[in-house]
């Protein structure tokens, strides 16, 4: 998966938060479903972004960055603010 792949993912992702929150406020949506939705994107957003992160680091220390792996939902969003 190179950059722009992941770059593609993050759009592709936010753009289905984008629609999720439309279909809300039009009372399209049911609110459990919406939130169960968002907090599923909201996870593979933060691997997205981490996986990116990664890949980057690793261009900074003169690796490959394709060895970079993404990490688990439960890796990711145990990380501290």
């Amino acid at each position: 998966m190179t950059e722009q792949d992941v770059l593609a993912r993050i759009k592709a992702l936010v753009d289905q938060e984008h629609e999720l929150r439309a279909q809300a406020s039009k009372g399209t949506l049911d609110p459990k479903v919406e939130r169960q939705q968002l907090a599923e994107l909201e996870v593979m957003l933060d691997q997205a972004w981490d996986l990116l992160r990664h890949r980057r680091a690793r261009i900074d220390q003169g690796e490959s960055p394709d060895t970079a792996e993404p990490s688990s939902p439960g890796q990711v969003e145990g990380y501290l603010q």
